[in-house]
């Protein structure tokens, strides 16, 4: 993705609403007044963070971190809020990846993988729609050939995008286009091949042989293809997130993490377990449907939005 544009940590912030008014709820509850941070209130705090879906390892750590600068020391909301926000940017900083298929070899082939209804097709459009902005030729596949829903939305975002497409009719062989796809941007020059997937875990197995299948398939013409497979996560899903996780990552070897749908819940701390539980990092994540409210993961931008504060000093 281009670097985030003016504004993005207001929209950053926005759509973290419902998470940081939830968090700073349960703060004002447990730091009632400007007192001293003791054993008692480490605890409220802990249990505070678990609740939240921070995860029970990560919230031990960010409270111990928060712990060995305020123990003993009068406290009020505001020093909570700051020291919590520093506390679990450290908790995500070596978490941070980047996504730049510009900087790589062409055609640059991205595979998006995640389950049915994570917000994997729109995502693929955002990052059309970016790229092509950047000058950029791209082709959009339509690799979910079992849902004629899914092809139809990715061809009306590959339109909106400016991008080209390549799609088969229903039940089509999902590897056999991504092959053709691949041998085609090679050799027409393109630059970069987004590719979709389908995400049915009902019948999981199968699904991942088919992605297995595709991988194969687009090394035939490129070796070091796909040279990214993001992962696209829901995070209105909650901890499901990470059995997702755990099953793509396992099987398939995920390069990247895509957090989506931030602002739709009020518990969009489970991008801290999913970081920390995965061997991928967090690259990009979402809090709204525009185009422009898919960015770069920034952690200490994430960290102060979470908790409710104000953009970050560079």
């Amino acid at each position: 993705m281009s670097e985030p544009k003016r504004g993005w940590f207001a929209r950053l912030t926005e759509g973290l609403t419902k998470s940081s008014k939830q968090m700073g709820d349960q703060i004002a509850q447990v730091f009632v007044a400007k007192e001293p941070l003791t054993q008692a209130k480490l605890d409220e705090l802990e249990e505070m963070l678990i609740e939240a879906d921070l995860g029970p390892q990560s919230a031990a750590r960010i409270t111990e971190r928060f712990a060995s600068e305020k123990f003993g020391k009068d406290v009020d909301e505001a020093e909570i809020r700051d020291a919590l926000g520093k506390a679990i940017g450290e908790e995500l900083s070596s978490r941070e990846g980047v996504f730049d298929p510009l900087s790589g070899p062409r055609p640059y082939v991205v595979l998006f993988i995640g389950v049915n209804g994570s917000g994997k097709t729109t995502t693929l459009g955002k990052i059309a729609t970016d790229l092509v902005r950047r000058g950029a030729k791209v082709l959009v596949v339509a690799g979910d050939t079992f849902r004629a829903a899914a092809v139809e939305q990715l061809k009306v975002w590959a339109e909106r995008a400016g991008a080209d497409f390549m799609g088969r009719p229903t039940g089509s062989d999902a590897a056999g286009l991504a092959f053709d796809a691949v041998q085609t941007a090679r050799d027409k020059g393109y630059d970069v091949v987004l590719v979709d997937t389908a995400g049915r875990l009902q019948n999981k197995q199968g699904l991942m042989d088919e992605l297995l299948k595709i991988i194969r398939v687009v090394k035939k013409v490129d070796p070091d293809a796909p040279h990214e497979t993001l992962l696209v996560l829901d995070a209105t899903v909650g901890r499901n997130a990470l059995a997702q996780e755990n099953i793509f990552g396992n099987q398939i070897g995920v390069s990247g993490i895509v957090m989506t749908k931030l602002d739709g819940t009020a518990r969009g701390g489970v991008l801290v377990p999913v970081a920390q539980a995965s061997d991928s990092p967090i690259k990009l994540i979402g809090v709204g449907e525009g185009v422009d409210d898919l960015q770069p993961f920034d952690a200490r931008a994430f960290a102060r939005g979470l908790v409710g504060l104000s953009e970050p000093v560079r």
